[in-house]
């Protein structure tokens, strides 16, 4: 799975997210995804590349953060 900058992500737990990039940790230059809640006041938040993309058990979708169609939805 590749996340997509600018892509809507599903929370498994119910909140959209807008990706805003993907970043580099710089002590040990991990891939990281910085996100940003459509909702609230859309705080911003960055997770391991790995953690977005990781599979979750027992829900109804199957990983944690997966892309929506919202191609014809005004956010």
């Amino acid at each position: 799975m590749e996340v997509q900058i600018h892509g809507v992500y599903n929370h498994f737990k119910g909140n959209l997210y807008i990706v805003e990039d993907i970043a580099l940790n710089s002590q040990n230059l991990e891939k990281m995804v910085v996100y940003r809640a459509l909702y609230g006041n859309k705080q911003l938040w960055v997770r391991s590349y790995k953690d977005f993309i990781a599979m979750v058990e027992g829900k109804d979708q199957k990983h944690r953060f997966e892309l929506q169609n919202v191609a014809d939805k005004i956010i």
